[in-house]
């Protein structure tokens, strides 16, 4: 956290000296006003010359300040959000609640364990590991919680996010201007969209006219000034007119394409400077250089492309400025031929805007990890096998605090499926939540919450929390069933980790104990790797049939000092105390 501190306090000194020259290049700029006004009144009752010569300097001083100016709050805007930033992380370190996007959309109550994990959503795993600022940035970090990546990514992915933890301020500064861009997912589709249909330029007779109307037009109009002739006056308005019906005809597909892209336009300026930092950045890493290449096409650098774009953007926009619009399409087809330079970029470089968009969704996703690591420099990187190994020492929830954290030694090596037996509130449900959490980290290229952890990265199976369905007219207990189909259909195409915790609730205890052991019967056949939590210890004896496969465990509950203890421990072994009877007779239930 002290990190974060002093961070906060060397931008907001930085701030403040902003501030200083923001006031006084403001004052500056109100003087070089009142200096322009005195000395043109001076020159209009003296006309001496050194007044217009102070007029046109205070003038032009105005205008440097006003740029500069500009400059300068745009520094000010970046402090400001750095300064956010990095409060953010202090109050998210210091327990005050997570300030950062929940990812509630990407919820999924069908999908094999984003439910059930409590991947999306308050308090959820994408709540707490969410740097993103962006859209692109928030569905690449989504999206890479939802899947696997193959082994060779994964490596490529710890790689990366171990050269960008230490990157602080390349991190905060993309956060940022991601913050700045104030994109959607309607920008961002709107962008792709607009990207995948090849715009068309002006047919060979229009290219023609735009050239040679405004051509004729500023003829008439040098003639004119050279002889004075009224006839080259009336030609050249004439001339003039048939440039603005020239544009009328041409207007619709101008407009079509300005209001396409108006709505990106703010995003597409920041994703180029985005973009331009990525590729002044030096990295070691192949995966980072990887990305970075992508943004080079035909030797030309993306950042160049976008600048360039979102100009052509700005001076396209200017149509809707009547006044303007008219002098400078009846002079020289202004808009015109912005909008034939604007479908000659789309022809050229449109296909690649996915591509350019991927790459800051990538380093965005790829910084919510890095940011994790830099929090938890604790947590490992977990070394990878092809050969079924899971084991994972000091393995706890990366959501609960570290101080009451209760961390475990785990393994699915000597056995691979593990019965898990233990009291309501002694661990269950957290443990397997635990374990699941953590493959999924491992399989996206984050570390684990464990001090060690060597995996073979599998999906993810689950079966813990599901829902009456009234849209499909299904019952929890007919849900689950469809469930855990899944799950032994899933596991004749491949190995997976499976977890499952008190399955089969809907109905009488001998009927959900047969079905839980057949069930657990079918994961074992199919290979699969994982564990079942249950209150039924009678499930536990089918680990005799099989024990080179099936293993008990369990979270004991002491009594101390007739007070119920949890110590959370993982333990070998059935569970033995009851809990419940202890707490009805404390109660004077029974």
């Amino acid at each position: 956290m002290n990190v974060y501190t002093d961070l906060k306090e060397l931008h907001s000194t930085a701030h403040r000296a902003l501030l200083k020259r923001c006031n006084a290049i403001g004052s500056l700029r109100l003087l070089m006003i009142i200096v322009s006004l005195l000395s043109l009144i001076a020159y209009v009752k003296t006309k001496g010359d050194v007044f217009m010569i102070v007029f046109v300097l205070a003038l032009i001083g105005f205008f440097i300040l006003v740029k500069v100016h500009g400059k300068m709050l745009w520094k000010v805007k970046v402090k400001q959000e750095l300064i956010a930033i990095n409060q953010r992380e202090i109050d998210f370190l210091s327990g005050k609640g997570i300030p950062f996007g929940h990812g509630e959309e990407y919820s999924d109550a069908a999908h094999p364990y984003s439910f059930d994990l409590d991947i999306f959503g308050k308090n959820s795993l994408f709540h707490f590991l969410n740097r993103t600022q962006s859209y692109i940035g928030k569905k690449a970090l989504a999206e890479s919680l939802l899947g696997l990546l193959p082994n060779s990514r994964i490596v490529a992915t710890q790689e990366a996010v171990k050269e960008l933890s230490p990157k602080m301020a390349f991190r905060q500064d993309i956060s940022v201007l991601a913050k700045f861009a104030d994109d959607s997912k309607s920008d961002y589709d709107f962008l792709l969209q607009w990207g995948e249909h090849t715009g068309k330029q002006s047919s060979a007779g229009m290219l023609i006219l735009s050239y040679v109307f405004p051509f004729i037009t500023l003829s008439f109009i040098v003639l004119y000034a050279v002889t004075g002739n009224d006839l080259f006056y009336h030609l050249a308005s004439l001339s003039f007119m048939v440039n603005l019906f020239i544009l009328y005809l041409n207007y619709n597909k101008i407009r079509k394409e300005i209001r396409t892209l108006e709505k990106a336009h703010l995003a597409l300026k920041h994703y180029g400077l985005i973009i331009e930092m990525i590729e002044k950045e030096t990295f070691s890493c192949p995966e980072l250089n990887r990305q970075k290449a992508l943004l080079t096409y035909k030797g030309i650098q993306a950042s160049a492309q976008l600048k360039y774009l979102a100009g052509l953007l700005d001076k396209l926009n200017h149509i809707n400025n009547g006044v303007a619009a008219i002098v400078l399409n009846g002079l020289y087809l202004c808009h015109l031929h912005l909008f034939n330079s604007l479908m000659k970029w789309k022809k050229l470089y449109a296909s690649q805007i996915a591509v350019w968009l991927g790459v800051i969704g990538e380093f965005e996703k790829l910084n919510s990890y890095a940011n994790f690591s830099f929090n938890n420099p604790d947590f490992a990187y977990p070394e990878l096998n092809t050969g079924f190994k899971l084991k994972f020492k000091d393995l706890g929830h990366p959501l609960i605090p570290a101080r009451s954290r209760v961390c475990n030694d785990v393994g699915f090596v000597d056995h691979k499926f593990i019965i898990l037996t233990g009291s309501n509130m002694a661990g269950k449900s957290t443990f397997l939540r635990t374990v699941g959490v953590n493959m999924v980290l491992a399989g996206a290229g984050s570390p684990v919450c464990a001090t060690s952890a060597e995996v073979h990265p599998l999906h993810v199976l689950v079966s813990m929390r599901l829902s009456d369905s009234l849209h499909e007219n299904e019952s929890y207990f007919f849900a689950e069933i469809k469930r855990l189909k899944e799950i032994l259909d899933t596991l004749k195409e491949e190995v997976c980790f499976v977890i499952l915790d008190e399955i089969l609730k809907g109905t009488n205890s001998e009927d959900k104990r047969t079905g839980t052991v057949e069930i657990v019967k079918q994961v074992m056949l199919r290979g699969g790797i994982g564990a079942i939590a249950t209150h039924d210890l009678k499930i536990c004896d089918t680990t005799a049939d099989y024990p080179s496969y099936l293993t008990n465990k369990c979270f004991e509950v002491h009594v101390v000092n007739d007070e119920l203890v949890f110590d959370y421990k993982l333990t070998d072994g059935v569970c033995k105390n009851k809990s419940a009877t202890f707490l009805m007779k404390k109660m004077k239930i029974i």
